[in-house]
């Protein structure tokens, strides 16, 4: 039941609470830092495995400390990072979050090697192996936007494996090179923005079906503390349903929406249907909320569904 994350993978410095930026080399105490794997790819798999998952991970990472420090944790929390590439001068994508008392949280980033990943980097083997492929952040990762890998992607999904993606940028030029992929996966997770970005539309509504009509088999669209919007084909109609968040005490919302696809992705593993599998998600992120850091306050798949039956 091995799952592959493909794409972005990336080092995060964390602090909170951060209410300003000091003035010159003024100094403010804050209560927390933390160092975390983080990104559309290596983000989910942390999660993947906490929720039960055996995980590989591919991209690609500098041959630098913040390089060592992202296999090094991936490998602490279970993630088989031994076909990530690493590149020679190259530096690891970073970013620094000063996390406001609210959980909001602006960011500073070097997208760094992320943005040299392409089809041969990855291992074509364990991918046709896989159980499941999540793509996260395909419009960061435009390397990827391959004839060979969308005929792979075609492949496994033919053979019954499970294709889901995730996006990373808010960049309009970027999101609409990464339709591309939609007809080679089975779910897309935009955010709210993205979705809107991606497609011109008015409303949320409107965007995710412009999405499924480009070829995969649901929009899932996350909103915050609004919840999703979930929409999937069923023959010539759309089914659109609306899943609420789960109420929680926010710290953090880095990382939500990476635990949300990889709550998801393990519904489905577990043969539920979509809807069931997006109230996983649900439950992963409210989980991921409650701490600083993109799998802060996930644990285990038991404790985390225990929040559906509150």
């Amino acid at each position: 039941m091995t799952v592959v994350t493909v794409g972005v993978h990336i080092v995060d410095i964390l602090t909170r609470p951060v209410e300003h930026i000091p003035e010159g080399q003024d100094t403010v105490l804050v209560d927390q830092i933390r160092l975390t794997a983080a990104g559309a790819a290596a983000g989910t798999a942390v999660d993947l495995v906490k929720l039960g998952n055996d995980v590989v991970t591919m991209g690609a990472v500098g041959d630098d400390e913040l390089g060592d420090f992202l296999l090094m944790v991936l490998a602490k929390r279970g993630v088989d990072a031994s076909r990530l590439v690493r590149r020679a001068g190259e530096q690891t994508a970073a970013s620094i979050l000063p996390i406001r008392p609210d959980g909001g949280r602006p960011s500073f980033h070097v997208p760094g090697a992320n943005l040299t990943v392409a089809y041969p980097d990855l291992d074509a083997d364990v991918l046709h192996s896989a159980r499941a492929i999540h793509l996260g952040g395909m419009d960061v990762t435009f390397g990827l936007g391959d004839p060979a890998f969308f005929a792979l992607l075609d492949a496994v999904r033919s053979a019954g494996t499970i294709v889901t993606m995730d996006l990373l940028s808010e960049m309009p030029d970027l999101l609409g090179m990464a339709r591309a992929f939609l007809p080679h996966v089975d779910y897309v997770l935009p955010n709210e923005s993205q979705a809107l970005l991606m497609t011109g539309a008015q409303d949320v509504e409107a965007a995710a079906r412009a999405l499924l009509a480009d070829g995969p088999r649901g929009v899932l669209v996350t909103l915050g503390a609004a919840g999703s919007l979930v929409v999937t084909a069923d023959g010539p109609d759309h089914v659109s349903e609306h899943v609420p968040a789960l109420k929680t005490e926010v710290s953090d919302t880095t990382g939500c929406g990476d635990a949300y696809c990889a709550g998801f992705l393990t519904g489905l593993l577990h043969d539920r249907d979509v809807l069931t599998a997006a109230r996983w998600g649900t439950a992963a992120a409210a989980r991921v909320a409650t701490g600083l850091g993109s799998d802060a306050g996930l644990t285990d798949l038991d404790s985390t569904l225990s929040l559906l039956s509150h």
